[in-house]
């Protein structure tokens, strides 16, 4: 029987090319995002190349109650999953002052507790077959304190404990667990992100700044973090740090002031209250 993988954010990005290169490798996938619309064309491109066509359901994976039914009618359809990838998410860039509750409660809720939904409905039939691999994706922000992402690298540090903690319990269950730790991709996630600032003037430079970031030639690619998914994957890794990512957690390993200064002189924008030494 082929192996069956759930891919959560599917319907663009990392989610997307994960889905693609895991239907090459022969897998049926389940999956699943907010997005009806962007979900089925991207089940759609899967069955126009050949492949067996997607079970798509959509699931906001800030909501336990249809993460249940993912779950309850992927595993209807499939009978059994052997891999879960979580990768929906959402960006956050700003001065802390300026993210109210509501923005905190979005990240977190998305990042955190979509990851912990879908974990904790999936879990008793990893436990139940005694075997399993669970896939978070998260940021070098959840390795590396970020200036003016505060709201986001508080909920990705968190995804890094959280993974850390479940590959310590689980591995002796036959259970893998791997964290995956991307820099900044080329991809859409800016359609859905979080940008506070003083003034309009200045929430439009943050967007337009990280616009510009992504445009350069050596920012990596979703596909960069589809292969590196695929690789935790089939060699059973607990971490992977995703190209630039691995010079950016050696910089602050090297130099950590350093790092926050540069991100504190690099972010702060119109921020001018920000002061550094």
């Amino acid at each position: 029987m082929a192996p069956t993988v759930l891919i959560t954010g599917a319907s663009q990005g990392i989610g997307k090319a994960t889905a693609l290169l895991f239907a090459r490798q022969g897998y049926q996938l389940v999956l699943t995002s907010r997005n009806a619309d962007n979900l089925e064309n991207t089940a759609q491109e899967i069955k126009n190349l050949g492949y067996s066509t997607p079970f798509t359901i959509t699931c906001d994976v800030t909501n336990p109650s249809q993460v249940s039914n993912l779950i309850e009618t992927a595993l209807s359809h499939y009978s059994y999953i052997d891999v879960l990838v979580n990768n929906a998410g959402i960006f956050a860039s700003g001065p802390v002052e300026q993210f109210s509750l509501g923005d905190w409660h979005q990240v977190i809720d998305t990042n955190l507790w979509g990851y912990i939904h879908t974990i904790n409905a999936l879990l008793p039939h990893f436990l139940e077959r005694g075997k399993g691999t669970i896939v978070n994706v998260s940021s070098i922000g959840g390795k590396v304190p970020t200036a003016y992402l505060v709201p986001y690298c508080t909920s990705k540090f968190a995804v890094t404990g959280f993974t850390e903690a479940l590959q310590a319990e689980l591995k002796p269950k036959n259970i893998d667990v791997c964290g995956i730790y991307p820099n900044l991709i080329k991809s859409s996630f800016l359609d859905k992100a979080i940008f506070r600032g003083k003034d309009l003037q200045d929430l439009n430079q943050r967007r337009e700044q990280l616009e510009n970031v992504i445009k350069n030639p050596v920012v990596e690619k979703p596909e960069d973090v589809a292969n590196a998914i695929w690789d935790a994957v089939e060699n059973k890794k607990s971490e992977i740090l995703v190209g630039s990512a691995n010079f950016s957690q050696t910089i602050y390993r090297l130099f950590p002031g350093f790092i926050k200064w540069i991100s504190q002189k690099t972010l702060k924008n119109q921020d001018f209250s920000a002061k550094t030494k």
